[in-house]
């Protein structure tokens, strides 16, 4: 490959860098969901309003484990953190390398553990940072998009690893999610948010 080539090959990947360093979290944001839109299911951050209300039943004093299923570029990760107990751990699981590296790079609380993997093997990671169980995971992923059996196997995978008493919250623009919660959580409470874009049905399913 000669010198022009060289040049002309980097030019376009200069300008894709520039772009992204102007547009910040959202255009690395907007970059992982044009890679993996399936497991993305929103080109736009939930609002400040979805995350109040979405974390508002939340007991915080009570929390040491917090999960988080595709957590983006950390829209709710540092509400979360802010909340969050000083003894307490916050682990998001993303299958995207993309949103991954970005909160490496970006959140430095050392209760923050980003982990690249599915949110189905949920116990095997906790397991792995030394926990037995969580007492509260979030999920924003689009489970009427997801894979054949992906959502099955992420909800019995949630049911199962969080505490009696804890909850399993979901942020959806559909109520795909709520088919999936109602097979294993008896307890679901459900929400709805309009200042989202788009606008967004809460729901919490709680273990018995």
């Amino acid at each position: 490959m000669t010198t022009t080539e060289l040049a002309q090959e980097a030019w376009p990947q200069r300008f894709a860098r520039r772009i992204k360093r102007m547009a910040g979290p959202w255009g690395v944001f907007l970059e992982g969901f044009l890679k993996e839109p399936v497991m993305v299911g929103s080109i736009i951050p939930s609002s400040r309003f979805t995350i109040a209300k979405m974390l508002a039943p939340v007991k915080w004093n009570e929390c040491k484990l917090f999960v988080e299923y595709g957590p983006g570029v950390g829209t709710f990760c540092r509400p979360v953190l802010e909340r969050l107990p000083r003894d307490g751990q916050l682990i998001v699981i993303d299958t995207n390398p993309l949103y991954i590296d970005y909160l490496k790079a970006t959140i430095t609380d050392s209760r923050f553990i980003p982990v690249l993997g599915s949110a189905a093997d949920v116990e095997e990671i906790i397991r792995a940072h030394g926990h037995d169980h969580a007492d509260y995971v979030l999920s924003g992923l689009p489970f009427s998009t997801l894979p054949d059996g992906v959502g099955e196997a992420i909800a019995a995978a949630t049911h199962k690893v969080l505490r009696p008493g804890g909850a399993f919250l979901v942020y959806q623009f559909t109520a795909a999610a709520r088919d999936y919660m109602a097979r294993h959580f008896t307890h679901i409470d459900a929400g709805f948010e309009p200042l989202n874009v788009l606008p967004c049905k809460l729901y919490w399913g709680w273990k018995d």
